[in-house]
């Protein structure tokens, strides 16, 4: 296979679980089935990318490791989302969007999501990248791996703790302030875009000038998560469901990159 192939395959792959999402809101109303398709479409294009044989080469073990990792990055975070879409449970960003889009909300969105397949093909190939690299194996790979781990494990802590704050009718109508959360108020967003630094460390070597492209995935990935589709809509529904609560949270916790929160003056 040629890599314009691998890539033309890839983005097959991303136009796919777009269209699959989108159908999927129509006929649930759900937008919460639309981050499922896109975490499970970016990790079978990533593998991809990284595993079919270019050019006639079979794929070696750097290839299949850094796919693993894809996949276990994926299928957390799929599996995490698809549950609570599973309870009915639509996403607060697109609620947001259907009102402001109002009649043209199903068309906007197809658009929405061909643009989320347009970012999602450039994270794969930060993914390809680190699974080609020929030079690698020393201590950049470690650290790498090591980055990913934390950066799956401190989302998936967040997520949890999330999910039981929610669980406790004592907790009804307050703002989950725990654990992570009183540290960042997006520490999920914050551990999804750390686990993208690990591309690059394992992409970017002495000798491979290819690799440092692979710095356009956490790049990507920061601007999605800060500036555009995460924590902007997030942070205005927030605003309006909790008022005072929540500009008394904002206050005092950072709005990405977890540090311990501000003390609050006393009267």
């Amino acid at each position: 296979m040629t890599l314009t192939t691998i890539t033309l395959a890839a983005a097959l792959e991303l136009l796919a679980a777009m269209s699959l999402a989108w159908l999927a809101q129509y006929r649930t109303g759900n937008c919460g089935w639309v981050d499922v398709a896109w975490s499970f479409g970016t990790g079978l294009a990533g593998i991809t990318l990284a595993l079919a044989p270019l050019d006639g080469h079979t794929p070696d073990w750097r290839q299949w490791a850094v796919a693993a990792l894809i996949a276990a990055w994926s299928l957390r975070l799929g599996l995490h989302i698809a549950a609570r879409a599973a309870q009915g449970i639509d996403d607060p960003r697109y609620a947001a969007l259907r009102v402001e889009w109002a009649a043209a909300f199903q068309w906007r969105l197809a658009v929405f999501l061909l643009i989320q397949a347009s970012v999602a093909l450039g994270l794969a190939a930060s993914m390809a990248l680190a699974a080609r690299n020929p030079q690698g194996g020393g201590p950049l790979d470690i650290l790498g791996i090591a980055v990913l781990i934390i950066g799956i494990t401190g989302e998936g802590a967040a997520d949890r703790t999330l999910r039981r704050f929610k669980a406790n009718p004592a907790n009804r109508g307050r703002i989950c302030d725990i654990g992570l959360w009183a540290w960042s108020r997006h520490p999920n967003y914050f551990f999804e875009w750390f686990g993208w630094l690990a591309y690059p460390l394992l992409a970017i070597s002495s000798g491979w000038p290819w690799g440092w492209l692979a710095l356009s995935g956490p790049a990507l990935m920061f601007w999605a998560l800060r500036h555009a589709s995460g924590v902007p809509p997030l942070e205005a529904h927030m605003a309006g469901r909790y008022g005072p609560a929540w500009a008394a949270y904002t206050a005092r916790v950072s709005i990405f990159f977890p540090r311990p929160p501000t003390r609050e003056a006393t009267p």
